[in-house]
């Protein structure tokens, strides 16, 4: 049978909103019946591009399917043409069958680069629901009341603004609740948004005879500015299918107090190692040295150990040793950036198109950010040089400037 001790640390491994003595219980009644946890996760269909913020539920499954438990991905095929009012201000547009069809086959592909295909059950809604007969639907309906549904709190406040809510949008949450009944889940994996509809999920199983499952909600993970959630509209993602440098590059602009929360919700190292690393922290070891650890980790998850380590070779070559390569971007310095005898760093930067005004130039060199040929810059116009050089500006941006000066 399955380790009891490392499955209920890797349920409760960066788990929020978790009652950790129902988790022992249930772990402890499924381990007397003999058999391996069943643990439901749902998706519906809608954004098909994963990235680690996205990733954060599918590593713990990951985690836990390692260890033997039973794994069900449920596909909101047939919910998502309702579409989750989670969080939402009116109704949503509902997608065409084709859109969620397709969605849903680019997110399967996806799932398996993190998932094993052969030990996986993925479901599709529409397979129970398709059949479901009107007094089936009649039955579900009344295992809910309407006050309960509008405890919800995207439905609550549209309903006290006068906001329209449809009908069909109550029946997303007891959709996705009887999606339990159906798999009989011991556990159900969230987001911290879906807690309503999971929480829901329970009393549903309870109402059809099954014993309640309990809820393990995963956080939303921040992007690499460290302030907002992980978004591809933000620009703040790391997509589990972009090239390894990129994915090493990316996470290396993780800020340090973000560190051990990437290891815990992206990687799928042991909760005790993790540990490890955060009283490495404590006691002084340099955050570069962990961050790029962490990077490797990462990259090495969704390519391979030697694309991991290629990756590293290139971020230390392009970014600690300032050593140009093909793909460092090239500043041009012409006659343009004279004035009065020196070349005007800040307007050189500023050609790069990557940085907003010349005045967050001038706060970057005042900060000790810009380097020229690994030297710090003190000064907003330097020396007329022969040369070329190299010139770093912030920890990640390096640019190979040319002489072109007559």
């Amino acid at each position: 049978m399955f380790n009891k001790e490392d499955t209920i640390k890797f349920i409760l491994k960066g788990a929020e909103q978790v009652d950790e003595e129902a988790v022992k219980q249930k772990v402890d009644e499924v381990y007397a019946q003999n058999r391996y946890l069943n643990i439901k996760f749902g998706l519906d269909p809608s954004a098909p591009d994963i990235h680690l913020g996205h990733a954060v539920g599918l590593r713990k499954l990951k985690q836990l399917q390692d260890l033997g438990h039973n794994i069900s991905i449920i596909i909101g095929d047939f919910t998502g043409m309702i579409g989750d009012p989670s969080g939402k201000s009116k109704t949503r547009n509902q997608l065409s069958r084709d859109q969620v069809v397709e969605n849903a086959k680019t997110y399967v592909e996806q799932i398996f680069k993190i998932l094993d295909r052969k030990k996986t059950k993925v479901l599709f809604n529409s397979e129970w629901y398709e059949h479901m007969e009107f007094p089936e639907l009649i039955n579900l309906c009344s295992k809910a009341t309407v006050a309960r549904i509008l405890e919800r709190d995207d439905f609550s406040k549209r309903y006290k603004a006068g906001t329209p809510i449809a009908v069909h949008e109550f029946f997303y949450p007891l959709m996705q609740a009887y999606d339990s009944v159906v798999c009989k889940a011991d556990f159900e994996l969230g987001g911290t948004d879906q807690t309503f509809n999971i929480m829901l999920g329970r009393n549903i199983q309870r109402d059809f005879g099954i014993n309640p499952q309990v809820p393990v909600f995963v956080p939303l993970l921040e992007g690499i500015d460290g302030v907002e959630k992980m978004s591809k509209s933000l620009g703040n993602y790391v997509g589990i299918n972009e090239e390894a440098k990129v994915v090493y590059e990316k996470v290396m602009k993780i800020p340090d107090n973000l560190i051990i929360k990437y290891y815990t919700l992206a990687t799928d190292l042991h909760p005790d190692k993790i540990k490890e690393i955060e009283n490495d922290l404590k006691n002084g070891k340099n955050p570069r040295d962990v961050k790029m650890e962490l990077a490797k980790e990462i990259t090495k998850i969704y390519h391979n150990q030697t694309e991991a380590e290629e990756a590293e070779k290139y971020f230390v070559a392009t970014y600690q040793k300032n050593v140009v390569s093909e793909q460092t971007p090239v500043l041009n310095l012409t006659n343009n950036f004279l004035f009065d005898g020196k070349i005007s760093l800040v307007d050189l930067i500023m050609s790069s198109n990557k940085y907003k005004s010349k005045g967050e130039i001038r706060r970057l060199i005042d900060g000790g950010a810009v380097k020229l040929n690994s030297e710090k810059v003190n000064e907003y116009a330097i020396e007329i040089t022969k040369d070329n050089f190299t010139l770093q500006v912030g920890k990640g941006t390096l640019f190979d400037v040319h002489n072109k000066l007559n």
